[in-house]
């Protein structure tokens, strides 16, 4: 587990904004219940990305996606059970990921890193110290963007019960972000008497008050949910970090959503208030 007495990272050679933690879900890097990439979309992603980098903003992605583009090597239409064969479409699906985050991140100038961790790197002391090294070495370079996931090759527990909501809220805290952004497929938070999908709460000053609003819009290849969402959400604001669930499938707010606009649920640090604005 994260704490507060964990080391800073270094502000050193890394960019004057803020420093942002995006994770992008399964069903904005997919299409179809096969687990195509969605090549257009990854390009609007990196394109959005590399603004915010070019806007003076340190960005770290985690990723999802890689059991979903792996499916397609063993020719599955569905997403396996099996332990063994989803490690087996990870290990093929994290190596496709990868290569077109290299080349569209490319086209930008930017080169990337990629991390793959597993449970055991978080909750170890000194593999976790070791983990914040790293992602403080790749920081100090502008041009480098970090791509996490969790190692699902060879991992039991994550494709178990984990996910990558969770790994950006440890990430987030990990590094002391400024910002997190879980990007999904819906445009936020919708409360209990939403009447459409763009009905969403825009801000919530207390978590606790939302976390029974949870709605199961999990895709057929997703591992969370938005109650995945609201309990990552919590461990954030709760260790002081601003979080805001927002649709992946408008990659071009996201300078906006940093900036302090754009359209989504932004969660607030305010442990004081109460106030949830519809």
């Amino acid at each position: 587990m994260v704490t507060a007495e964990f080391p800073n990272l270094s502000m050193e050679n890394l960019a004057s904004g803020k420093r942002v933690v995006i994770k992008i879900g399964t069903g904005v890097l997919t299409r179809g219940s096969g687990g195509e990439l969605h090549h257009a979309m990854i390009a609007r992603l990196t394109q959005a990305i590399a603004d915010l980098t070019a806007a003076g903003h340190a960005c770290l992605v985690v990723t999802s996606g890689a059991v979903g583009a792996g499916m397609a090597t063993y020719g599955l239409k569905e997403r396996p059970t099996a332990i063994e064969m989803l490690q087996a479409c990870a290990a093929a699906g994290q190596a496709r990921l990868m290569h077109l985050y290299d080349g569209h991140f490319g086209n930008h100038g930017l080169k990337i890193a990629q991390l793959l961790l597993t449970h055991d790197d978080l909750e170890d002391e000194r593999r976790r110290s070791n983990v914040l090294a790293t992602l403080g070495a790749i920081l100090s370079h502008r041009g480098v963007i970090p791509i996490i996931n969790e190692n699902d090759s060879v991992a039991v527990y994550e494709l178990k019960v984990g996910d990558n909501d969770t790994l950006s809220s440890i990430v987030a805290r990990l590094v002391q972000a400024d910002l997190l952004i879980l990007l999904t497929s819906v445009d936020g938070l919708l409360g209990p008497d939403a009447k459409s999908p763009t009905d969403i709460i825009p801000r919530v000053n207390d978590i606790g008050s939302v976390l029974a609003f949870a709605r199961d819009e999990k895709g057929v290849l997703s591992v969370g949910g938005m109650a995945s969402k609201l309990r990552a959400v919590e461990a954030a604001v709760g260790a002081g970090i601003e979080t805001i669930i927002a649709n992946g499938n408008r990659p071009e707010q996201l300078l906006d959503l940093v900036e302090g606009g754009g359209i989504g649920t932004r969660f607030s640090t305010s442990a004081s208030s109460s106030e949830v604005t519809a």
